[in-house]
């Protein structure tokens, strides 16, 4: 059997915002594709690059395990790894390079992989796996084991002859339940623990219970999952928090591009959860059009529901519509209050710089946000990736950049209406607006005597009166400029 080492290429350090954010997340996907190694009877081992300090660190582990092969498997239910960023990919180019002078084979799967095969290629990885990888990764690892060819197992890149061959494709895995657990007792939770505990006070790991998404936002990229939406049984998911106990978490995030889609899912993973005695909190992602039914809604407060975070995008219709979103403004505000009336936290994603959008359509987003005013808001630009028809719109137009180095950068890397540095001062400009009415809220909220005063985001004001003021008038002199 194989010794194999596997890592992944997101390093938190290395993306300054997340690590000042600190709430990171063990490598889910890797960890994964670690047990379905070890299942085949490999001598597997992980080097965790999460709260590493940069991949040379790898050095280390490579000579004292002295693998026959690595593979840079990234954890594919992280939104952060589908962002590609240039920091990450040189990071996982030099560990390619430290484990091929180790005389090492290398496999890579990823997004950024998946979508830049030859870049991967030409930097020493003898293959990149395309898309779902456990089971071309099981094939490959047992070729090398018996010294055997690779070159028609399929869903991979190679290089042959200089030039890229890749192989059909592979269709995705329906029977989600015939996977093993993922391989927790493969790393070190602990100074996860202490990371979330010191910034947040409290301890949340991550879980996913299905894998792609049937919906088609022509902005998004699904380049490991696809647009197939597949699911874990609740017995297997509870199987799966019972092993997470040991590990004391306070909370899950629930990684799914969308949980509970399937019809009657949640009610019986409440049920299963009562059965079993297990009281989790926890948050996920889901869409408001699917959130509009009651009953689902009061299974997943029972259950322990506790903040979702929805793909508002844009307070505009003639944006979301552009999109191919397939929700509406209404449903927005619904959804928001239908969640609000069951006591869960709604978070909102937000969408600028989309294909079209005027300073009326900014304008009718932020006046949502400031109308429904959820409990978090997460601001980002429209970001062109390989494989989406909002890429295929704008790649003449892309100007030289194609990745953001981290994920702060924010650039518009497209020809838009507006240049790339209003967009930067538009983020902020939203942030205090947002927070200059949560000010404005809380003091109202002490004047009339309810609840959610608190002296210190009433005095807030002070800062987010005149700053969202100064951001606006700044805003201004860069637009159409």
């Amino acid at each position: 059997m194989a010794r194999v080492l596997l890592t992944h290429s997101y390093f938190y350090r290395l993306d300054a915002k997340q690590w000042a954010d600190a709430r990171p997340y063990p490598p889910l996907g890797t960890i994964l594709a670690a047990a379905v190694l070890r299942e085949q009877g490999h001598d597997v081992e992980v080097f965790d690059t999460g709260l590493k300090h940069a991949p040379d660190e790898i050095r280390a582990a490579i000579e004292r395990f002295r693998p026959h092969m690595l593979v840079v498997y990234d954890d594919g239910f992280n939104y952060l790894t589908k962002m590609c960023l240039t920091v990450m990919r040189d990071a996982a180019f030099r560990m390619i390079s430290l484990a091929k002078e180790a005389g090492c084979r290398v496999a890579v799967n990823s997004s950024d992989a998946t979508d830049h095969a030859e870049n991967y290629l030409n930097a020493g990885a003898d293959v990149v796996i395309l898309g779902e990888g456990e089971p071309a990764l099981v094939e490959i690892v047992a070729k090398w084991d018996a010294e055997g060819p690779i070159d028609e197992v399929a869903g991979i890149s190679v290089l042959k002859d200089g030039s890229i061959h890749s192989t059909m494709k592979r269709p995705v895995q329906r029977e989600l339940d015939t996977l093993p657990l993922p391989a927790w007792d493969l790393i070190d939770v602990a100074p996860y623990r202490d990371l979330w505990m010191r910034s947040q006070g409290f301890f949340s790991l991550n879980m996913a219970t299905t894998r792609g998404c049937p919906f088609k936002c022509n902005w998004c990229a699904k380049p490991i999952y696809g647009n197939r939406y597949n699911s874990r049984s609740p017995e297997h998911v509870v199987r799966e928090l019972e092993l997470l106990q040991q590990y004391q978490p306070d909370h899950i995030w629930f990684a799914d591009d969308i949980f509970g889609l399937k019809p009657g899912w949640v009610q019986h993973f409440r049920d299963l959860l009562h059965e079993r005695g297990l009281k989790i909190r926890y948050k996920i992602q889901s869409r408001v059009d699917l959130l509009l039914e009651s009953d689902t809604i009061d299974a997943l407060v029972a259950s322990g529901l506790e903040e979702v975070w929805v793909g508002a995008e844009s307070g505009s219709q003639r944006i979301l519509d552009a999109m191919d979103k397939g929700t509406t403004v209404e449903q927005i505000a619904e959804a928001t209050t239908l969640l609000r009336s069951k006591g869960v936290r709604v978070c909102f994603f937000l969408q600028f710089g989309y294909l079209g959008e005027t300073r009326s359509d900014v304008e009718k987003t932020i006046r949502m946000v400031e109308d429904l005013m959820p409990d978090d808001i997460g601001v980002s630009v429209s970001y062109p990736l390989p494989g989406t028809v909002f890429y295929e719109k704008v790649k003449a137009d892309l100007v030289g950049k194609a990745n953001w180095t981290d994920s702060d950068d924010l650039a518009m890397m497209f020809r838009n209406r507006q240049r790339p540095a209003y967009y930067k001062r538009l983020h902020r400009y939203v942030h205090k607006r947002y927070r200059r009415k949560q000010a404005l809220l809380a003091i109202q909220n002490g004047l009339n005597g309810r609840s959610g005063f608190t002296p210190k985001r009433a005095l807030s004001a002070l800062y987010y009166m005149p700053a969202a003021f100064l951001e606006g008038e700044r805003l201004k002199r860069l637009e159409n400029a």
